[in-house]
This record gives structure tokens, C-alpha cells and sequence, in this order.
């Protein structure tokens, strides 16, 4: 008699038991839910976060530099029928802290006013044709190159560009000189 209930319960077709929903308790509920603790923890960050952003961008944009055409750090425009001749003496152009030369192989050159030893301000010598700094008695060619002294490299150059007729001069950006011992004018006569 076993036997025939075990088939008879083997040929029914198998029936899920029906799904019953268990209603959540309102303890339950609530911890699903945010509450008023989380809703202001969540707003004070994210307010906190935003000042940060905000103050961290305005710092940006105070401290990040902005130099005008004219001014040292920014764009000096020289007219091309304004640049010396390859045999004259340097042009100063004091705003920029540039001294403007040509020169015959590399064409012109804007020399940076400040001595590569110890930042003294060079000046140009006519009766010996060089610059030549008063603190401590570095000698640098017309074209920058180092010739004597305690000066570690030669002069150092700003980039320069050709726009439109006009030398565009970046004293944003400094070129530093070769090193005194490369210099191509230590083995040349002063």
C-alpha cells in the first residue's frame, strides 16, 4: 500500500507552494528609510563639499598669474624696422629686463638683464664691447656668450617669435644659457 502511494504521489506534477507576503514591521520600515540624523549628515557634506570646491577654484583664479602685453612676464612686441643692426650696440628695453641684440648667426637675441652668478645687473661697456657685471666681474660677449668671471653659464635669453612684422618677445619664459665651460667665446680674443 506504501508503494502505491509513492506513485501515485510520483506521477502528480509538482506544485510550488503558494508565495506568502510577510508584511514588514514598521521598525523595519523605518531603518529602510532615511532618517532626519543621515538627511542632515548627507546636506552638511555635501554643503561643505561645495565650499571647498568654491573656495579652491576662487584660489585658482586669484593666484594664477595674468601678465599684460608691456609688462615684465608678459608679451613685449618690437617693430622690425626698430632692431638694431648686426654691427650696433645692444638696445635696453628696462620694462622688459631685456637687453635686444642681432647678431649675425643666430639672428636677434633677447638677453635676460641679470647676471647668471648671483642675479646683479650687468651692464653694457662700449670701450670694450662686452657686458660686464659690477659685483663680482663676470665679462660676457654682445651676443650674451660668457667670456670670464665667476658667472656658472652664459647669458640667459628670452624666446622670441616673428608675428606680423613685429618681434614677439615671451619674457614669461627664460631660455637658461650654456654652461661657461661650452662657450664659444672663451677661446675667442676679448
Amino acid at each position: 500500500m506504501a508503494d502505491n502511494q509513492a506513485e501515485a504521489v510520483a506521477s502528480q506534477p509538482f506544485v510550488a507552494p503558494p508565495m506568502v507576503y510577510v508584511e514588514e514591521t514598521p521598525e523595519q520600515k523605518a531603518r529602510k528609510q532615511m532618517n532626519r540624523r543621515e538627511f542632515l549628515t548627507y546636506a552638511w557634506g555635501a554643503a561643505l563639499g561645495v565650499l571647498v570646491l568654491e573656495t579652491g577654484a576662487a584660489m585658482f583664479g586669484f593666484m594664477y598669474p595674468r601678465f599684460k602685453a608691456g609688462e615684465f612676464g608678459g608679451n613685449f612686441f618690437v617693430p622690425l624696422s626698430a632692431l638694431p643692426s648686426t654691427d650696433a650696440p645692444p638696445q635696453a628695453e628696462t620694462a622688459g629686463k631685456f637687453w635686444l641684440v642681432n647678431t649675425v648667426d643666430d639672428g636677434p637675441k633677447a638677453l635676460y638683464m641679470v647676471c647668471t652668478h648671483l642675479g646683479c645687473l650687468y651692464k653694457w661697456e662700449p670701450s670694450n664691447n662686452r657686458f660686464e657685471c659690477p659685483c663680482h666681474g663676470s665679462k660676457f660677449s654682445r651676443e650674451g656668450f660668457y667670456i670670464e668671471g665667476p658667472a656658472p653659464r652664459s647669458l640667459d635669453t628670452f624666446p622670441i617669435t616673428e608675428e606680423a612684422g613685429q618681434l614677439v618677445i615671451n619674457t614669461g619664459k627664460k631660455i637658461l644659457g650654456e654652461p661657461a665651460t661650452v662657450s664659444p667665446a672663451v677661446a675667442a680674443p676679448a
